[in-house]
């Protein structure tokens, strides 16, 4: 391959995966509290809506940033409500939470846009860019300027942080205190009770930075990825970033590896649409496109068994008297 194949295949690599790492860490913190979320997809799409509603509207990426993070926040905090302070179904609270995502989302955007579901266009100055723009475009010919160049650095500042979630939420939970507890929460919450704090309290905290996680991957497919929202454009995204974590067993490196992964599979399907395979002819675009979903089933039936979750994931906690 030359320089420039390999440099779009780098960009287009680190740009799907932004969204999916921001939501899998988001993931990692929610059950590693021993909260199950399914409820992932659901969050990304109420924060892509309110992302670019909100931004269209004020033409304020900042207000956008705000409106999908506080969106998110409070989806994240209903899911607390149903399941940690009434000891609801986890499983079916998130369920639930994307449901109402993919139908609320449609409701409000033709009530308030009338476009179909769809919100008005996010002005070009408002969107989020590429923090180097001389690195746009791959240059022929210079192998420096187009792997490291484009391939590295000519991507928006969410990009960039996602990144450095993942060593966040690593350190985190890793070597500081409040990460210990929250570990503890999910493994152990009769202890962590015993030690006199509060597990409801702790699992709550876990989903307020679930809650803004969400929110910044679902204003990156709306600010950064396309230029508008469209009914149900997550497609499957959270449910991709809850495989990447399972695949990774809760731990924050290995569950960016398999998001990389998710997205060096996205990235070549799309450069294989129209190719000629010898003796098999063209590659169905329909067969491309569901790779990195044909992709998630074989990761869950491999290792969804061998995988060992937090102890206390999807139990509700009884305080003893």
């Amino acid at each position: 391959m030359d320089e420039v194949l390999i440099a779009s295949v780098i960009a287009s690599t680190l740009r799907v995966s932004a969204p999916l790492l921001l939501c899998a860490m988001a993931g990692v913190l929610s059950e590693r509290a021993g909260v199950v979320d399914l409820g992932l997809e659901g969050k990304m799409l109420f924060a892509a809506f309110a992302a670019a509603a909100t931004a269209s509207v004020t033409h304020s990426t900042g207000l956008g940033l705000l409106a999908a993070i506080a969106v998110a926040s409070l989806a994240s905090m209903l899911h607390g409500f149903a399941c940690v302070t009434h000891r609801g179904d986890q499983v079916v609270s998130g369920v639930a939470l994307n449901m109402i995502a993919a139908g609320l989302t449609v409701v409000l955007g033709i009530a308030w846009f009338q476009q179909g579901g769809q919100t008005p266009p996010i002005e070009p100055d408002v969107r989020l860019t590429a923090l180097a723009k001389g690195f746009a475009e791959p240059q022929p010919g210079n192998w420096f300027a187009s792997v490291f160049g484009h391939g590295f650095l000519s991507h928006n500042v969410l990009v960039y942080v996602s990144f450095l979630m993942v060593a966040a939420v690593w350190f985190f939970l890793e070597r500081t205190r409040p990460g210990l507890r929250l570990r503890a929460v999910g493994e152990n919450p009769a202890m962590v009770e015993a030690a006199g704090m509060s597990v409801q309290w702790l699992r709550y905290q876990a989903l307020l930075m679930n809650g803004v996680l969400c929110g910044l991957a679902g204003s990156y497919l709306t600010l950064a990825q396309n230029a508008s929202f469209s009914p149900n454009m997550t497609a499957g995204r959270g449910f991709i970033a809850l495989a990447a974590m399972i695949f990774g067993k809760w731990k924050p490196l290995p569950t960016m590896g398999a998001c990389l992964l998710f997205g060096f599979l996205d990235a070549m399907a799309i450069r294989m649409q129209g190719v000629q395979l010898p003796g098999i002819g063209e590659v169905p675009v329909q067969l491309i496109q569901a790779l990195p979903y044909i992709l998630t089933v074989v990761l869950l039936a491999g290792f969804i068994g061998s995988a060992i979750a937090p102890k206390a994931l999807g139990r509700p906690y009884v305080k003893e008297r």
